[in-house]
């Protein structure tokens, strides 16, 4: 059975249990906004990355990509010109199965995808694994020049391992939606094993680092 959620298109990809901070400023998302707030809880609407197009604009967005994630909205700061803050936390994986009425925002049909446990223990497996490249990673980039990445806490649960890794690695768009696209934390955990490995050996020829992406934290409760 089909969901309906309202949609926000981003240039980035939002994983389950990440922190992601929104400025809201179009009308079509001040009234997205309003209607969240009007609603009941969880005011939780879908988050999906730009296929092709771009944020802002009534034409901006030309595709999307099909898997999503929603964001639940945790704290809200309104401003007196009809501008909002919010601190939003990833929970559900989704599928869009279809894309509604752009107007006055976006919105669709969605299927939500399962995080299966890791039953046969097959993630766990690998998690001291990844973490050590993860590590060497971080290390490797603020060595490079990259701005210092400090996680404090590197979880061994593998799925909030798996979605750490996924929000914090600087690559490509579509290899973050790849990413967030695997079936199961063990798949994913496999994937940026090889995908560590590969972009340690480039730092390390490279004379300069691109600039990661910090919007994203791991959410806590305190």
């Amino acid at each position: 059975m089909t969901t309906r959620l309202p949609l926000f298109p981003l240039g980035s990809v939002l994983y389950p249990g990440l922190v992601l901070p929104l400025h809201i400023f179009e009308d079509r998302y001040r009234h997205l906004v309003g209607d969240l707030l009007d609603g009941p809880e969880p005011r939780e609407f879908g988050v999906v990355a730009i296929r092709h197009g771009r944020e802002t604009g009534i034409d901006g967005v030309s595709a999307l990509f099909e898997t999503g994630c929603t964001a639940v909205v945790r704290q809200v700061e309104a401003h007196e010109d009809g501008r909002f803050d919010l601190i939003t936390v990833g929970a559900r994986r989704f599928t869009l199965v279809e894309l509604g009425d752009q107007a006055p925002y976006f919105s669709g049909e969605v299927d939500f995808l399962p995080d299966d446990p890791d039953e046969a223990g097959e993630a766990a497996l690998i998690v001291p694994a990844v973490r050590g490249s993860f590590q060497s990673y971080l290390d490797v980039l603020a060595e490079r020049g990259g701005a210092q990445i400090t996680v404090p806490d590197v979880p061994d649960e593998p799925l909030l391992l798996s979605y750490l890794v996924a929000a914090a690695v600087v690559v490509d768009l579509p290899v973050k939606q790849q990413l967030l696209e695997e079936p199961d934390a063990h798949h994913r955990l496999q994937a940026e094993r090889r995908l560590l490995t590969h972009e340690i050996q480039m730092l390390r020829s490279l004379t300069a680092t691109p600039a990661p992406d910090l919007r994203y934290a791991p959410y806590s409760q305190n």
